[in-house]
């Protein structure tokens, strides 16, 4: 057989044995790397090589090595499940950057890090401004974790009295002009009720490259022909619109009658609508 020959055959033959060791090893494998797997990819790697360059090599002598070392990894993950102290030593821990808003210098040279790589990691997470950093871990994978202080976090529903809305997963129903009747199951729809969405869009079934139905109900798509504009859905923020002018006309009726009784009622409208509107908003914006 050529070199060549043998060459390739041996490239295709380890391929195979590390993918499949790498999926008996877990999607952990193919995440942020510890410093162990680190080592180890690097090993199996040159194993790996070694023997499909060196035709002199026995592959089974590679193909043992690699199984060797993928049953170690395997034990010291297994180890390091059940063990935390293990599992520091061999995958480390996270170091406390800053606390209290202040840099710890000792823990950053402690990690072999400069001042522009941390405000690097910073800018990574959106913060240009280290004044607005109330604590920082650099963790074991090498990334930083951020709590930012309460003045420059996000603002939530809680934060402004609004009840919360448990949203669902996004699904996707349509693909390559096809129907995905098990998400249809999944978001309690059917294929009756998405044609008759696509009808309201006037588009039809096998134009649609890509269809999914959000937390709310509310179905979009997209096309294989770009130049086509799909008309946005204007039933919906329709009703919403509605809702919001008969809130204004009943606080107008308010204004403008002198019966405290009528006043009130009105009044009191206003608050049961202005609440009713809070909470179908989410459903009834695009």
């Amino acid at each position: 057989m050529p070199e060549w020959l043998i060459i390739v055959v041996r490239v295709i033959l380890f391929l195979v044995a590390l993918f499949l060791l790498t999926r008996l090893l877990g999607k952990k494998q193919l995440s942020e790397l510890s410093f162990f797997e680190y080592v180890s990819g690097i090993t199996i790697g040159s194993i790996a090589s070694e023997v499909i360059i060196n035709t002199d090599n026995k592959v089974w002598h590679g193909i043992i090595g690699i199984c060797v070392l993928s049953l170690l990894i395997y034990l010291v993950e297994f180890i390091s499940v059940h063990s935390k102290k293990f599992r520091d030593f061999v995958e480390g821990s996270g170091t406390v950057i800053i606390k209290d808003g202040k840099i710890l210098e000792e823990n950053l040279k402690k990690e072999k890090y400069t001042t522009d790589e941390l405000l690097q990691l910073l800018r990574g997470k959106d913060i240009f401004d280290l004044s607005e950093v109330e604590y920082a871990v650099l963790e074991a994978k090498g990334s930083l974790s951020v709590l930012p202080k309460k003045d420059f976090r996000p603002l939530t529903r809680k934060d402004i009295g609004l009840d919360s809305v448990n949203e669902k997963e996004t699904q996707s129903v349509i693909m390559d002009g096809e129907i995905l009747d098990e998400a249809l199951t999944a978001i309690g729809k059917n294929r009756r009720w998405l044609q008759t969405e696509l009808a309201k869009k006037n588009v039809m079934l096998e134009n649609v490259f890509l269809g999914q139905v959000n937390s709310y109900g509310a179905l979009t798509v997209d096309l294989f022909d770009d130049k086509i504009q799909v008309p946005e859905d204007q039933e919906r923020p329709l009703i919403l619109a509605h809702l919001k002018k008969c809130q204004a006309d009943l606080e107008l009726f308010a204004l403008a009658t002198d019966s405290k009784k009528a006043k009130s009622l009105y009044i009191n409208n206003v608050k049961k609508l202005e609440n009713s509107i809070q909470k179908l908003t989410p459903f009834l914006k695009n």
